[in-house]
């Protein structure tokens, strides 16, 4: 072991971070009212403080009891923008946020987030290969960095003044540099990473004030290190040397506390050495997606983390299913043996934080009990992690445990609807002919004639704000306090609304609004055999917005039986023909069907993980195929098949991506084929680095592609244009992830530069994603300034 404390010895059992919004959304619901102005700062901290206090009390409950055994990964909207705040990098295009004492407090911590109305946001993009959105730090060689907030500190204190030490945590240096995208002043080539040494005094400053506050360990996040990014891997591992020697330079005590780095989402593989000769006490690694080396080279790999504590991430933080306890006992057998052998500790914790779960499956009473069996969420997580800790302690006291979670998997296997003959034979019948349209060519043709659409067609990406009335429709329905026919009827009455303000503006292509739909995917999957959804089971998108994946356990289908809706039994396995139909029945705009693709469902839902994902992405395209085929017999002539998801599921190694992107643009192709050449089909994508999977969205073969862009300043228009990109494309004009109004001047700027990339007769203006989560005034104005400056860009306009 390296020279620390007794007292720092690392705790036998951890977690790499929890679910930070409350079991019931209490932080949203704070956040969401302080921004309103309903309740005070003072509120807003009571209500993040008692969240905090829930969490340490709730895993000690489960087992965490050992000091620095459960980490302090709270955050009111963000880890990465709560590190950009402590080390006061503000791109300077904000002014000056910080206050006379030189901090940045709660409301500058939001500026930064959610923009103002001379500033538009950080950008925000996908948190590695999971659905959460971080914000992205703007960092140029006019950055400064001071210490500008000590909220890690204070967290910190207050567990630790009601009776718990905790593990303060932090995004890495090198992780939160390596993220970063150069500042808009930033001279062309320059590197973020470049920054690294101006940026460790301020780590180092927080850590010496976290020791003075008794912290013993402290968590800096880095997985960075596991992905393959633009930066070289030879630079990172470099970035690592020097970042680690700066921050563990002198003894473990009153200087700093000992550091865990943790690097979740996969395996470390060619920075395993950097890692290992950092001066770090410990290092946690995923060795849920990273595996455990072979045999063969297990004791050269074990031998570079002499000295130190090795933690070892065996229980999946990223999906529920319950852990196969046995194989990673036998894992930590084999770690335990090469520690002994080469002096290293061991731990055991879960492969990433488990943010990325609901809290607790316990709560889920109407999901079936064999189902529930199979699942871990969280809190069982945590137990699971317990009990690998108790087999590392003594096999015998845990024996019952691993060999009940042996028993649950093999039923689970053989369990009615896992399987279905039917469903198999339809994929393992499919052809190449199966995955292809006509040419582009021949399919816009007949486009054009049936659409006659003008220069720059405006539409909207789908959803229109979900009110208060809408919602509480929902409600009343599920509770039975109002029966189908009333809900059908308030659900008309809103699309009609939704319709009339479309035309009343303007739109050339509209939507029906989808109020009847609770989420995109969640919908979908309350529509399809093979799903079940939770009722508590909410996780974190990006800030105060939250989720609830569905569960895919089982094979995919149209459900059969008559619609719960809509009382007609010819539509019994259609799921959004009757409300796309009515809506078009509203008007002689052409409506378009909406879709959530396939890989949007698999990577929104929480997959079976017994089969490869490629073979359920295909079952759940056939379903779709279906459903277009349905849209297109009702005569709907634009079918939307969203995929925001595409560039989410992307593996982090460069060699795992084109097997992914072959099968996952396959999927999309398999569940579009169908359609007639006369049907034009849109797909959405957004978050994401564009440039990366420009090919495969090429491959998509969608008649039209709309991207965000707004947020980014229509960065991505730069990489439809190198890559030559032929078909409509829709880049975002309208960021609708913060509450502000672009002003007509600001979209026809947007839209200029779209134009002078891009050839005109292919643009599309849309904002960047769906409107569900925003407010009718302010949605109003939002889409009036896009019309109008569309009509501004179309007045001299040529298409060729």
């Amino acid at each position: 072991m390296t020279a620390q404390h007794a007292s720092a010895l690392f705790p036998s059992a951890t977690v790499l971070g929890y679910p930070r919004i409350g079991r019931r959304r209490e932080l949203k619901k704070a956040v969401e009212a302080y921004w309103s102005g309903k309740i005070s700062q003072a509120e807003l901290q009571g209500a993040a403080e008692a969240i905090q206090l829930a969490t340490v009390g709730r895993l000690a409950e489960l087992g965490l009891t050992g000091p620095s055994a459960i980490p302090g990964t709270f955050s009111l909207y963000d880890q990465v923008l709560d590190t950009l705040v402590a080390v006061g990098a503000v791109p300077s295009r904000f002014g000056t946020l910080h206050d006379a004492d030189g901090r940045l407090g709660v409301d500058a911590y939001f500026t930064l987030a959610r923009g103002n109305a001379e500033q538009q946001p950080l950008e925000m993009t996908k948190w590695f290969d999971t659905n959460y959105h971080y914000l992205v730090p703007e960092i140029g060689p006019e950055t400064e960095f001071s210490l500008s907030s000590e909220r890690v500190v204070e967290e910190f204190a207050l567990a630790k003044a009601h009776g718990t030490v905790t593990r303060p945590y932090l995004v890495g240096p090198v992780t939160f540099l390596a993220l970063a995208k150069a500042s808009d002043g930033a001279p062309e080539g320059f590197s973020p990473l470049s920054r690294l040494d101006d940026i460790l005094p301020v780590y180092t400053q927080l850590l010496e004030k976290l020791a003075a506050a008794g912290a013993e360990w402290v968590q800096l996040d880095e997985p960075a290190l596991v992905a393959d990014l633009a930066t070289p891997a030879s630079e990172l591992s470099a970035a690592v040397g020097r970042a680690y020697a700066a921050l563990t330079a002198g003894a473990v005590g009153a200087q700093r506390p000992a550091i865990l780095l943790s690097a979740p989402y996969g395996g470390l593989g060619e920075q395993t050495a950097a890692v290992a000769a950092s001066g770090v006490e410990a290092v946690a690694l995923d060795l849920f997606k990273g595996a455990l080396p072979s045999d063969a080279e297990l004791s050269a790999w074990a031998a570079q983390f002499a000295g130190k504590t090795v933690v070892a991430g065996v229980v999946d933080g990223h999906n529920i299913w319950r852990n196969d306890l046995a194989a990673s006992a036998a894992k930590l057998d084999s770690l335990r043996a090469a520690g002994e052998r080469h002096g290293f500790a061991l731990a055991v914790s879960t492969s990433t934080s488990t943010f990325h779960v609901p809290h607790d499956v316990d709560e889920e009473v109407q999901l079936d009990a064999e189902l529930r069996s199979w699942l871990a969420f969280a809190d069982q997580k945590v137990r699971e992690v317990a009990t690998l800790a108790d087999h590392l302690a003594d096999p015998a006291s845990a024996k019952d445990a691993i060999e009940e979670a042996t028993r649950v998997i093999a039923t689970r296997a053989q369990a009615p609807g896992v399987r279905r003959p039917e469903v198999r034979e339809r994929t393992s019948a499919l052809t190449d002919a199966d995955f292809s349209r006509s040419d582009y060519a021949v399919r816009t043709q007949a486009q054009g004639a049936v659409l006659d659409l003008p220069p720059l067609p405006t539409t909207t990406i789908g959803s229109f704000p979900q009110t208060a009335e809408v919602r509480g429709a929902r409600a009343r329905l599920n509770r039975g306090a109002i029966d189908a026919a009333e809900y059908e009827q308030l659900m008309k009455d809103e699309i009609k609304r939704v319709i009339e303000l479309q035309e009343e503006l303007g739109f050339d292509v509209l939507v029906h609004g989808e109020p009847e739909r609770n989420d995109m995917v969640q919908y979908f999957a309350e529509h399809l055999d093979g799903f079940d959804v939770t009722v508590h089971g909410w996780v974190q998108s990006y800030g105060s917005r939250c989720t609830r994946p569905s569960i895919l356990w089982g094979d995919v289908s149209r459900q059969a039986g008559p619609s719960i809706l809509w009382g007609d039994a010819s539509s019994c396995s259609a799921i959004t023909v009757p409300w796309a139909a009515y809506a078009q029945s509203l008007t002689e705009k052409p409506v378009k069907g909406m879709l959530t693709g396939p890989v949007t469902i698999l990577a929104w839902s929480f997959v079976r993980d017994d089969q490869p994902l490629a073979e359920t992405a295909n079952q759940v395209a056939l379903a779709l195929r279906d459903e277009i085929a349905d849209l297109e017999a009702a005569g709907i002539k634009i079918i939307q098949v969203d995929e925001p998801a595409l560039r989410e599921l992307l593996p982090l190694r460069r060699a795992d991506q084109a097997a992914y992107l072959d099968w996952s643009v396959k999927s999309f192709r398999l569940a579009t084929a169908g359609a007639a050449d006369a049907t034009q089909v849109h797909t959405h994508l957004c978050y994401s680095e564009f440039g990366v999977i420009i090919d495969a969205i090429d491959g998509l073969d969608a008649d039209v592609t709309s991207i965000e862009a707004a947020r980014s300043r229509m960065e991505v228009v730069n990489d439809l244009e190198s890559h030559g990109f032929g078909r409509g494309v829709g880049p975002g004009v309208y960021d609708i992830h913060s509450p502000r109004v672009p002003g007509q001047g600001e979209i026809e700027e947007l839209l200029a530069t779209a134009v002078e990339h891009v050839p005109a007769r292919q643009i599309w203006v849309n904002p960047d994603c769906g409107l569900k989560t925003r407010g009718y005034e302010e949605t109003e104005a939002s889409l009036r300034n896009l019309v109008e400056a569309t009509k501004a860009a179309r007045v001299g306009l040529t298409v060729v």
